[in-house]
């Protein structure tokens, strides 16, 4: 069984018991969270296709903490005018584990 769920404007595949990093949420560390915007449901004969979402699904998880990814180097540089910029960027994420899709 697996649902697509969308959350901050990204989709994700989810099963339970699966960890997942979302873009930030603002809710504490062990906490619960109710994603209700689920595209798709699949089970092992049946799958359910939302347009946009299937009404009455929906998918929880349980927050286990908020971090940072990886640096990723953004560089400006315009060749003979000496003008040169370095900047990083750290995307915050929050880590959920998925513990039921609710049909």
């Amino acid at each position: 069984m697996f649902a697509i769920v969308e959350t901050g404007g990204k989709q994700y595949r989810v099963t339970p018991g699966e960890v997942v990093k979302v873009e930030k949420l603002p809710v504490e560390e062990g906490g619960e969270v109710e994603l209700d915007k689920v595209l798709l449901t699949a089970q092992e004969d049946e799958v359910k296709l939302g347009n946009p979402y299937i009404e009455g699904v929906r998918v929880k998880a349980q927050v286990l903490g908020h971090g940072k990814g990886r640096k990723i180097l953004v560089m400006k540089f315009k060749k003979k005018k000496n003008y040169r910029r370095k900047r990083g960027h750290r995307q915050p994420f929050t880590a959920l584990k998925i513990t039921d899709i609710v049909a």
